[in-house]
C-alpha cells in the first residue's frame, strides 16, 4: 500500500514501489512520453513530487549513462503503472530498484489523468507521498506537516550544485558554467563543440569567475524560485557590466532577466514536457521544445537594448531574451533537450560565436 495526500485534503491510495518512507514536496506533472530516466535525474525537480502523465513508466529500464545528474533529488514519483520487467539491451536498473537505491518513494496504481486535471484546474499543490498504508487518525498530523512546508523557504540550488570547480574537456577555449543544478546534457553539448568547461558553484563571485579567464559564462538550469538567489543575481549583474558573453538556460534565463532589471512570477502549474511550442520572434519559426520550470520572466522592466526573442505559443509567456548591443542571450527552454527534440541546439553555436570574440576586459 501507499498514498499521496494533497494540501486540499485529497487522498490518493495506491501501491508503493521504490524506497520506503515519507516525503513532502510540491506535486507537479510532466507530459513527456519518453525520457523518464532523464526527468527523474533532473536536479530541477528538487523539492518536488513528479507525476508522469504517460500511463506506463519504466518499460525500457534505466541506463545510468542517460542520467542528468549522479543523484536524483526529487521527493517522489507517481505513475499509473510501472513496468516490473523492462526490456532494453543497456539496462542498469529497473525503475523500482533505481528508486530504492536513492531512497525515493514511488507510488503506482494512481489515476494520474485525474490528478493532472486537478493540478491544471487548481494549480500546483503541496503533498506528502508515503509507502505506508493511510491511517485516518494521522490525517490531521499529516495535513499540518504539509501546510507548514513551503518550497520557497529552501535554496535548492546550494544543495544541487558542485561545491568546488570541476574541469572538463581539454579545449583551448573555456566556458565557465555556473552550476545551479545543471543537466549533464548541457555539459555534453558544450564539450561536443570542443570547449573546455569549468563548472563552478552558484555562489562564486565575479572575481572568482573572471580569475578563470572565461571566453564566456553559461548560467545553468536549476530548481526553485530565482528571486531567492540574490547572490547569483548580483554576480550576474556584475558580469553584465564586464561585457562577458552570457547565456542563461531555464533558471539561468530567469537569473539573467532579474539581473537586467526584469521581474519573475510563478506559473499556475508550470511547463514540464518535451512538447512545448515556442516561436522565434526574430525569424518567425516555431520550435517544439523540452521544458521543466515553475517560474517565468515578465516582460516589464527590461532595458531598451533587450528584446524578447522567443514566446511560448500556449500561454504567450517570455521564452527568450537577447541584447541587440551586448553579448547577452537566454532561453527558458532546453536547447540540449534531453529528453526532447534537438531543433534548438543551434543556440549553443550562437553563444559560442560571441565567446570567440572575447571582447571584454577580463
Amino acid at each position: 500500500m501507499g498514498f499521496l495526500l494533497l494540501e486540499d485534503g485529497t487522498l490518493l491510495e495506491g501501491v508503493s514501489f521504490g524506497a520506503e518512507g515519507e516525503s513532502i514536496g510540491e506535486v507537479v506533472f510532466n507530459t513527456s512520453m519518453i525520457g523518464y530516466p532523464e526527468s527523474i535525474t533532473d536536479p530541477s525537480y528538487s523539492g518536488q513530487i513528479l507525476v508522469f502523465t504517460y500511463p506506463l513508466i519504466g518499460n525500457y529500464g534505466i541506463q545510468f549513462e542517460d542520467r542528468e545528474s549522479d543523484t536524483p533529488l526529487l521527493r517522489g514519483v507517481v505513475v499509473k503503472e510501472y513496468c516490473k520487467t523492462p526490456s532494453h539491451w543497456g539496462i542498469d536498473y529497473d525503475i523500482d530498484s533505481f528508486l530504492k537505491k536513492f531512497g525515493i518513494v514511488g507510488l503506482s496504481d494512481i489515476d494520474t489523468r485525474a490528478l493532472t486535471r486537478k493540478l491544471r484546474i487548481y494549480g500546483t499543490l503541496r503533498g506528502i507521498i508515503s509507502s505506508e498504508e493511510f491511517l485516518p487518525d494521522r490525517k490531521e498530523e499529516l495535513m499540518s506537516r504539509i501546510l507548514s512546508w513551503h518550497i520557497e523557504d529552501f535554496d535548492f540550488v546550494r544543495s544541487s550544485c558542485v561545491k568546488e570547480p570541476v574541469y572538463l574537456g581539454n579545449g583551448s577555449d573555456r566556458i565557465v558554467l555556473i552550476d545551479c543544478g545543471v543537466k549533464q546534457g548541457i555539459v555534453r553539448s558544450l564539450l561536443e563543440i570542443g570547449f573546455q568547461v569549468v563548472m563552478v558553484p552558484a555562489w562564486f563571485t565575479r572575481e572568482d569567475i573572471l580569475n578563470l579567464d572565461p571566453d564566456g559564462v553559461l548560467i545553468s538550469n536549476g530548481p526553485g524560485d530565482p528571486q531567492r538567489l540574490s547572490y547569483l543575481v548580483e554576480t550576474t549583474r556584475e558580469l553584465i557590466d564586464e561585457n562577458v558573453p552570457l547565456f542563461g538556460v531555464c533558471l539561468g534565463h530567469q537569473i539573467l532577466g532579474l539581473a537586467l532589471g526584469g521581474t519573475t512570477y510563478k506559473l499556475k502549474f508550470g511547463h514540464r514536457g518535451a512538447n512545448q511550442p515556442v516561436k522565434d520572434l526574430i525569424t518567425g519559426r516555431v520550435y517544439i521544445t523540452s521544458q521543466n520550470h515553475s517560474y517565468v520572466m515578465g516582460s516589464e522592466g527590461l532595458p531598451e537594448d533587450i528584446e524578447i526573442s522567443f514566446i511560448n505559443l500556449n500561454d504567450k509567456t517570455v521564452e527568450g531574451l537577447k541584447s541587440i548591443r551586448r553579448p547577452i542571450m537566454s532561453v527558458q527552454f532546453h536547447p540540449e533537450a534531453s529528453p526532447g527534440p534537438l531543433d534548438t541546439r543551434f543556440l549553443f553555436e550562437e553563444f559560442i560565436k560571441e565567446c570567440m570574440k572575447k571582447n571584454y576586459a577580463a
